[in-house]
């Protein structure tokens, strides 16, 4: 019997341990393949198992090079082209014209391209990852959200350096993925306060914690806003929190709670296919 195998279903992945990526509806495209990859289906072990695609980790290279591998094929790219970047939590963005190796991964936190056989890959572990796509364009971007690179502008910029490649902001989609949601993102008076001094609306997206010196800040929300702010055609938030679900997803505050050394990186990527 002749079986048709879907790249991105896990229940075909011949004989590996399942990927289980996360897909979203916003993103069934034409020519747009995706997939918000979990903590699972990897071969990485202990702090990191098992989907550890951080190059920045401690993991032992071959492990995470063998993970990136497997997150390649799932959406039918090739491991060489399974760029990610060099993240500093800022709101640089670099326009992919052609492959880069991973010691020589640019120093940003943003990626557009509009070349078919490229897959944008973005690592994160508690910080939002953010893939955009215009079909109709022939565009895609990925974006690292954190705190620091969502209130400096990071997600616009993403926005402007698809534009340049001929992609309209109206018809974009962007897609958040799992995300530390507000309830576990406690944050002190001065990172409240440079919100605040940005903007007084800024205020909406904290709730008081259980000391006055305790706020509670809402990423995802502010990802949302900024995007609908600058006019976004399309956004969703797939509402998944990673701190709070450590069978899937890694999660820095998580390591930092439990006074763990060290914590693996969630991919997210998207990549264009040939129409």
């Amino acid at each position: 019997m002749l079986t048709v195998l879907n790249p991105l279903d896990s229940s075909n992945t011949m004989g590996l341990p399942s990927l289980n990526p996360i897909r979203a509806d916003a993103l069934h495209l034409n020519c747009i393949q995706h997939g918000f990859f979990t903590r699972q289906g990897g071969v990485s072990e202990g702090l990191y198992a098992s989907l550890n695609g951080g190059l920045g980790s401690n993991d032992l290279n071959d492990h995470i090079l063998e993970n990136r591998l497997r997150m390649a094929k799932a959406l039918g790219g090739r491991p060489e082209e399974f760029l990610s970047l060099y993240q500093i939590h800022s709101a640089e963005t670099v326009t992919v014209t052609k492959v880069w190796s991973a010691e020589n991964r640019p120093k940003a936190d943003a990626m557009a391209t509009r070349i078919t056989s490229i897959t944008l890959a973005i690592a994160t572990a508690d910080c939002g990852p953010v893939l955009f796509a215009d079909a109709e364009a022939g565009v895609i971007g990925a974006a690292h959200a954190g705190w620091k690179g969502a209130l400096n502008g990071v997600l616009e910029r993403t926005l402007e350096a698809m534009e340049k490649l001929g992609a309209r902001r109206q018809q974009m989609v962007a897609v958040l993925g799992p995300t530390i949601s507000q309830s576990a993102y406690e944050v002190g008076q001065e990172f409240k306060a440079q919100f605040i001094e940005a903007d007084v609306a800024h205020e909406a997206f904290f709730l008081s914690g259980k000391t006055a010196d305790k706020s509670h800040f809402n990423l995802p929300a502010f990802i949302g806003y900024r995007l609908k702010t600058a006019g976004v055609g399309h956004f969703d938030d797939l509402a998944l929190c990673t701190y709070n679900d450590p069978t899937r997803f890694f999660s820095f505050r998580r390591t930092t709670h439990c006074q763990e050394p060290d914590y693996g990186r969630l991919i997210s990527a998207i990549r264009l296919t040939p129409p």
